[in-house]
């Protein structure tokens, strides 16, 4: 959730940044060339001031009066200091005095200062010039005496300087914008955590629960206060969870242990009725069959009563070993079927693990493998480590199961219609996987190629404590 929570915070930062930034760096710009607009305006009006007292137009064979010479004086210092051509122009576009050898241009914005000059507008709003345009900057103010425009001075400046400015100004605010974001991504960062911690505790919660450690609950601290609410409804859920639970396996676990004593008792009578009756009779032979039937169910859904209710601690747990272990163990029963059970793989690998409860897990699935292998076939027991995990594949060469019928190998009470002659009360495996998942284990089934079944036990190599 995080990552997808998170590019869309930044997405939405950056659109924010963006739009702020974007009028600030215009609104930089437009001030940048108004500050120059303004002055080179002051500049123009000083000589236009001057230029108003020059009478008459110029002309190369009169006398130059005092003023014009400051004037053109002025213009040419003016240039030699700021670089800025500068120029009095009479309306007709004829020089009065100029700083530099030019003219009004024919055309362009110079032209339109110029002309919009002679009608006394003076041109304090030029076209913006961007750091990146190859401009320059025109400004004209009018001469005026008695009430008419006899004049426009005229200022050509360059725009290097201002359009430096200007990126100087564009590069300070991206560097700000910049700064904001990573802020603004590590605020976030902090939110979406603050945020999901809950639901990620929520989620980690909710695995545990699944596979088997009920007494796992969400520690309630931090995140907003709707999700710390539905902790606490977790929380109170799971509790009341585990309370049915324990009530139904202290029912299965109470009446099956009550059962066995009347069992037994019918079992007695029915042993000392069969010394009354012809040696033989099929009727208590069948009766007797059915009742040490009904004494397993009882032994079995007592045993997976007790492995739902364990609570083991896990340890390190050499398996290779411990699979040598139960191979030696159920040999002998395996030569007496005339089946070959073999051991492969790793000698040595350790895992973190109960030694008796996967012990006992391992003996129901060989003895499952053993019951349902016909003589002369094999069961394999191979044992290798994978990353995290140790595995032990119990391979059998029995007749194996459907693909349907894999997906409810496992449950409880079920059986195939193809073994139910077979003796059993269909609850071993389902013992299995609650011994294992009590061990932080697991089991998983296949089919075994050619024909048989493929059973993996597999325990975590990482204990409870990372370790």
């Amino acid at each position: 959730m995080r990552t997808r929570l998170l590019p869309l915070l930044i997405v939405l930062m950056a659109a924010i940044l963006l739009a702020l930034g974007f009028p600030l760096a215009v609104s930089l710009a437009a001030a940048q060339q108004q500050r120059v607009v303004v002055d080179r305006i002051e500049d123009a009006t000083r000589f236009a001031g001057l230029a108003q007292f020059v009478t008459e137009k110029s002309h190369p064979t009169t006398e130059e009066g005092e003023r014009l010479k400051t004037l053109r004086r002025d213009l040419e210092r003016y240039y030699k200091v700021y670089g800025i051509r500068a120029g009095v122009f009479h309306r007709e576009g004829e020089v009065m005095a100029r700083s530099h050898a030019w003219d009004v241009p024919l055309d362009g914005e110079g032209r339109e200062a110029f002309d919009d000059a002679l009608y006394s507008h003076s041109n304090q709003d030029p076209q913006q010039i961007w750091p990146w345009q190859q401009r320059r900057l025109f400004v004209a103010a009018p001469v005026v005496r008695d009430g008419d425009v006899i004049a426009v001075v005229l200022t050509d400046s360059p725009t290097g300087k201002m359009r430096s400015e200007i990126l100087r100004g564009w590069v300070l605010i991206a560097a700000g914008e910049t700064a904001a974001m990573f802020l603004a991504i590590g605020a976030a960062l902090r939110l979406t955590g603050w945020v999901l911690r809950p639901v990620r505790d929520l989620d980690a919660t909710t695995h545990d629960i699944a596979t088997g450690r009920l007494k796992s609950r969400v520690a309630v601290a931090g995140g907003p206060p709707e999700l710390r609410r539905l902790a606490h409804s977790f929380n109170e859920m799971a509790d009341n969870v585990e309370d049915v639970l324990e009530q139904q396996r202290a029912f299965v676990a109470d009446a099956s242990h009550q059962l066995r004593n009347p069992l037994a008792a019918l079992l007695l009578r029915i042993e000392l009725l069969a010394l009354e009756l012809p040696e033989g009779n099929e009727e208590i032979a069948s009766v007797r069959t059915e009742g040490k039937r009904l004494a397993q169910v009882l032994d079995d859904l007592l045993d997976l009563a007790l492995a739902e209710h364990a609570g083991v601690e896990p340890e390190l747990t050499d398996v290779g070993e411990l699979v040598a272990e139960r191979v030696a163990a159920w040999g002998a029963l395996a030569e007496d079927r005339g089946v070959v059970l073999r051991s492969e793989g790793l000698r040595a690998a350790t895992a973190w693990a109960d030694p008796v409860t996967l012990s006992s897990a391992l003996d129901a699935v060989v003895d499952n493998a053993l019951k349902f292998t016909p003589s002369g076939e094999q069961v394999t027991v191979a044992v290798a480590a994978n990353g995290s995990t140790v595995t032990v594949e119990i391979a059998d060469g029995g007749p194996g199961l459907t693909p349907e019928e894999l997906t409810r190998v496992g449950d409880r009470f079920w059986r195939s219609n193809r073994h139910q002659n077979v003796k059993g009360s269909g609850l071993g495996l389902s013992i299995t996987r609650a011994l294992l998942t009590s061990c932080g284990g697991s089991i998983a089934y296949a089919q075994n190629v050619p024909h048989g079944l493929k059973v993996t036990v597999t325990v975590p190599r990482v204990g409870p404590d990372g370790v």
